[in-house]
């Protein structure tokens, strides 16, 4: 069985046991977030569609860990102005493992 969620303004196809790397939520390591927006549930040629959510669906899992993601650069520049602007940034993130697909 899988299901597509919706988190973070963002779509993630999961599954029962699959690491999922989300943008970062807001719950400790080892507590259980409730995904409620469930777009998509899907076990085989079974598949059930939201208009746009599932009703009375929802995907649960266990927060992994937080993290940061890689350095990303950030440049602006102007040739022949003596303007140049570098800055980095690094994305923070959440892992959560799918513990279970209620459909």
């Amino acid at each position: 069985m899988y299901a597509v969620i919706a988190t973070g303004g963002k779509q993630y196809r999961v599954q029962e046991g699959a690491v999922v790397r989300v943008e970062k939520l807001d719950a400790q390591a080892g507590a259980s977030v409730e995904f409620s927006q469930v777009l998509l549930v899907g076990a085989g040629a079974d598949v059930k569609v939201g208009t746009p959510y599932v009703a009375a669906a929802k995907v649960v899992a266990t927060v992994e860990k937080h993290g940061k993601g890689d350095k990303v650069r950030i440049v602006k520049f102007r040739r022949r102005k003596h303007y140049k602007r570098e800055g980095t940034h690094r994305q923070p993130y959440t892992d959560v493992k799918i513990t279970q697909i209620v459909a």
